[in-house]
């Protein structure tokens, strides 16, 4: 009986230890994994990115297959793109935005311009072009005027609906950007009596009216309140000639 007891006691102990060393191999083998299992996160990290970069520096799908403008109205979409020189079949990742943003912004009629990518294949141009308030004649042409005084278009014929500006020969650059800062703040009810507006300097700058009078305007500044004293002048004062150089002090003769 002794004997197989103590039979009994060794199995039991065999058991223990044997369980004892499966917990032990779990436990060991649950830190490897533990720590490799960051190991083989990291490595599968790389190989997206990996794939990822090639997919992007080196596919064929994510090219450039198209550009699209939009905005265009004075200028077409070709003549948008042609100065673009976007590099059709480059990689869409790989294109110089702030280039073709470079060269799209240096045609005359553009005002501002963003330039996007539009994936998978597209870069996207889109343009706000200058709009006239008034046309100057230049070298024979008639020119569209922006509100800062850039000439930007050309016109077979002067519109109806835009004043005209008379440059003397000696007028400069800042000398138009002054006139056209006048016409542009003109009110509706101004700039339909107005025939051309006539600049010599920057500070000499002065209205024909259709009616046949004339306006001595001076320079831009205080351009609104001076439209707003002419037109009670007009209103109160039937005479040849008029000046608002000075607004507080305008006279009629």
């Amino acid at each position: 009986m002794a004997e197989q007891a103590s039979e009994q006691q060794d199995e039991a102990r065999s058991k223990q230890e044997q369980r004892t060393r499966q917990r032990f191999a779990r436990r060991q083998w649950a830190r490897r994994w533990g720590a490799l299992r960051y190991v083989v996160a990291l490595l599968v990290a790389v190989l997206l990115a990996l794939t990822g970069a090639w997919f992007v520096l080196f596919s064929d799908y994510l090219s450039v297959q198209h550009v699209k403008v939009q905005g265009a109205d004075i200028l077409t979409d070709r003549q948008v793109s042609d100065a673009a020189k976007v590099p059709v079949g480059e990689q869409l990742a790989t294109v110089d935005l702030a280039r073709v943003r470079s060269r799209v912004a240096a045609l005359a009629e553009v005002k501002s311009v963003d330039v996007t990518r539009e994936w998978p294949d597209t870069v996207r141009i889109t343009v706000v072009e200058r709009t006239a308030v008034a046309v100057v004649k230049i070298a024979g042409t008639w020119r569209g005027l922006d509100a800062l005084g850039v000439p930007f278009r050309e016109y077979p014929r002067p519109p109806g609906d835009l004043p005209r500006v008379h440059a003397s020969s000696n007028a400069q650059g800042d000398a138009l950007a002054e006139a056209a800062l006048v016409v542009a703040s003109m009110p509706a009810e101004l700039a339909a009596k107005v025939d051309h507006v006539e600049v010599e300097t920057i500070d000499r700058i002065s209205l024909a009216l259709r009616s046949g009078r004339s306006v001595q305007w001076g320079s831009s500044e205080e351009s609104e309140l001076k439209a707003e004293v002419l037109l009670k002048l007009l209103a109160a004062h039937k005479a040849d000639s008029y000046d608002v150089s000075v607004p507080g002090n305008p006279t009629a003769g």
